[in-house]
């Protein structure tokens, strides 16, 4: 089915785009292009692929869950610019 400048405006109008008729003679070829590229995707045979349900379908790939220690109070201070004694200090936000 070849694309029609009908086609085009009847877009347009739907998208509530304003077209010159100089714009509807371009996008009518442009889209021509683009559909006909498209229609490619019909020709390979698919019929022996299994369909999938979503690409990632090989199942859960993330790390179990595991808890580990962190850091100390100490580390975690260790480059602190300013510390009150196991707290960070930060300039007062607020006045």
């Amino acid at each position: 089915m070849a694309l029609t400048s009908d086609d085009v405006k009847k877009v347009a109008v739907l998208s509530r785009l304003a077209l010159t008729e100089q714009e509807v003679q371009l996008y009518t070829g442009q889209l021509g292009k683009i559909l006909t590229y498209v229609d490619k995707l019909s020709e390979p045979d698919t019929s022996k692929v299994e369909p999938m349900i979503t690409a990632a379908a090989s199942g859960n790939v993330f790390r179990p869950d595991v808890v580990v220690p962190g850091l100390s109070r100490e580390d975690a201070l260790a480059n602190a610019p300013a510390q009150d004694d196991e707290f960070f200090r930060v300039p007062p936000v607020i006045e």
